[in-house]
């Protein structure tokens, strides 16, 4: 198992490498939409946000800011979503990845327009790494079925 934690994490940084946050929707700011916070706010967390190198995000900040996974941008999704795989791998993130990869409504689908062929294989591999994880046993039917019918194409 442990193998394969590595490989996969590997897998997702050589996916993921290089991308920056390009303008998207940064972690606190997303976390600022889903409070209803103002523009003036909005703007003050963006200036804060990283913007560069995901992997310098810390998984206090993914665990602290959660829900952003529902307010990101697609730029903001290509951007954050390697830094929560990875934290969930290392079982630092603390509320788990299934339902924003597997609950996929068409706004929940444009998030990852601009994912690549590859960052899409990565995601369905990360997927088959958690439907074999005891904690996600209940999961599995949704997990299945997102990779079928979503992921896999």
């Amino acid at each position: 198992m442990e193998k394969d934690k590595l490989f996969l994490i590997s897998a997702i940084n050589e996916a993921f490498k290089n991308i920056e946050l390009d303008g998207g929707i940064g972690l606190s700011e997303a976390n600022a939409i889903d409070d209803y916070k103002d523009q003036q706010f909005r703007d003050e967390c963006k200036k804060n946000d990283e913007k560069q190198n995901w992997n310098t995000i810390p998984s206090s900040a993914l665990n602290k800011y959660n829900c952003s996974l529902s307010f990101f941008d697609a730029k903001g999704m290509k951007f954050h979503l390697p830094a929560f795989m990875i934290s969930e791998i290392k079982g630092e993130y603390r509320f788990g990845m299934s339902f924003a990869l597997t609950n996929l409504s068409d706004y929940s689908k444009s998030q990852f327009i601009l994912l690549t062929q590859k960052q899409r294989e990565t995601v369905k591999l990360f997927l088959e790494y958690l439907s074999e994880h005891p904690e996600y046993v209940f999961e599995k039917p949704e997990i299945k079925t997102a990779i079928e019918n979503y992921w896999a194409v």
